[in-house]
């Protein structure tokens, strides 16, 4: 049993009999339990004991320690380094028997430690306890070792909270993103990418890109952090050549496609993080959508969505793509009703995704072209699941995401959090402002 009343990596409040932090995951069950070294007491001269409880028993003098020697009368070592608890200050030393600046020792006579501890070792030497790289990371449980590059303490061993537990990035008024891990899932399967650039006429474009790793395959996490990255950079390297949105929106897909698909070929070490996962290919879902010259671009594969919330709350709201589900396929059919193809337990099977193991690669895209400003949200089925239809999710958005995307991200993510959080939830918020030239069809 640990004795924490927060966790080390987020100090989240924490139960006695909690093995793992319920926010962020930390392994509290390797932490070091109490104690069970009973205080140790210092034997000094005679006189020391006047007034003092008896621990010899009535009537029996406490025999007198020399200060160069230990509890039982033996030579201490030079170069012994002694403290009195892991917290405690290094002794002062006496004018008969000074004590080197880095081999001090404390009063209680305790035993010698095999090592100094590191809290206070560091500082004995005349040195901070922290990595001599100011770019390298502390560990969060002992607050002394360097982070390698698997994540672990160099010199506790504790493994440190995963950084895409939580991912925040906003572009001042352009576009926001939010990424959450949720409260039930054990690591985030999601990504996200926001960015802009310019076009050849020197407008601004803003591009957003959120991918949803599939649960069921082989490193979900990988695959849409690789799709994420394939996609936007695509799109940021199409759009200033002067490429249609919506044509660099079908590259970027692609590319995004074959970024999953490299990852099949990797060898098998590439599982050690997650042995008890079946092997099969990498898999994700992505959607996203650009802004550009006037023009709302949207691009899918799999079941991400991208919905449009007016300004003007009075005008009605959309959902601008279609799932790749069997919901969908049921409802598009005809053979079941919206209503009953979303709650039967198939519902959310998808239909289509990025990998090695889909079928042909159907890269849906669509353009649309507003009379007025809104807000664009993309979003993964962690948010949608509790905002499905349109006017939901233009309830759950403030009304003033267009000025404040980030904050709109965040309160988001905090509805499906609020909701029950049982999947990653990632959303990316996109204001969209009509060029002053003039508003084209609705």
């Amino acid at each position: 049993m640990h004795q924490l009343s927060a966790c080390p990596g987020c100090e989240e409040p924490l139960e006695s009999s909690d093995l793992f932090c319920g926010a962020c995951g930390y392994d509290l069950s390797a932490l070091p339990g109490p104690s069970q070294d009973r205080p140790t007491l210092a034997i000094g001269s005679p006189g020391q004991w006047q007034g003092a409880s008896e621990p010899y028993g009535a009537g029996v003098q406490a025999p007198a320690q020399r200060p160069d020697t230990d509890a039982g009368g033996r030579p201490l070592p030079a170069t012994a380094v002694r403290y009195d608890g892991p917290d405690a200050a290094p002794a002062e030393a006496s004018a008969a028997h000074p004590v080197p600046a880095a081999n001090t020792f404390a009063a209680s006579g305790d035993f010698e430690l095999a090592a100094p501890d590191p809290r206070t070792a560091a500082a004995v030497q005349g040195h901070a306890a922290v990595p001599q790289d100011p770019g390298a990371k502390v560990c969060v449980a002992c607050r002394a070792g360097r982070v390698d590059t698997d994540g672990y303490c160099e010199h506790c061993g504790h493994a440190q909270p995963r950084e895409r537990d939580h991912m925040e990035q906003g572009l001042g008024d352009s576009v926001a993103a939010v990424s959450d891990r949720g409260l039930r899932h054990h690591r985030n399967e999601d990504a996200f990418m926001v960015s802009s650039t310019a076009l050849t006429d020197g407008s601004p474009a803003v591009v957003a890109v959120v991918c949803d790793g599939v649960s069921s395959a082989t490193r979900p996490d990988d695959a849409s952090a690789a799709a994420a990255g394939a996609a936007g950079a695509s799109l940021l390297e199409a759009l200033p050549r002067g490429v249609h949105p919506q044509q660099a929106m079908h590259e970027a897909i692609v590319a995004a496609a074959e970024a999953v698909n490299s990852l099949a070929a990797e060898p098998s070490g590439a599982m050690e993080h997650d042995p008890h996962r079946h092997q099969n290919a990498p898999a994700c879902t992505l959607v996203g959508a650009v802004a550009a010259a006037g023009l709302l671009v949207v691009g899918w594969v799999g079941d991400s969505r991208v919905y449009w919330v007016p300004d003007d709350r009075s005008t009605p709201p959309a959902r601008l793509t279609e799932d790749d589900s069997w919901a969908a396929q049921m409802v598009a059919t005809g053979l079941m009703s919206e209503a009953e193809a979303y709650a039967d337990e198939r519902a959310h099977a998808i239909t289509g995704w990025l990998g090695a193991d889909a079928y042909e690669l159907e890269p849906h895209t669509a353009a649309f072209k507003p009379d007025r400003p809104g807000v664009v949200v993309v979003c993964t089925d962690g948010l949608w699941n509790y905002a499905e239809a349109a006017e939901d999710m233009a309830l759950a958005l403030p009304g003033d995401a267009a000025g404040r995307p980030l904050a709109a991200a965040q309160t988001l993510v905090g509805h499906a959090l609020d909701g029950g959080g049982h999947d990653n939830v990632t959303v990316a918020v996109m204001p969209f402002t009509v060029p002053d030239a003039g508003a084209g069809s609705a």
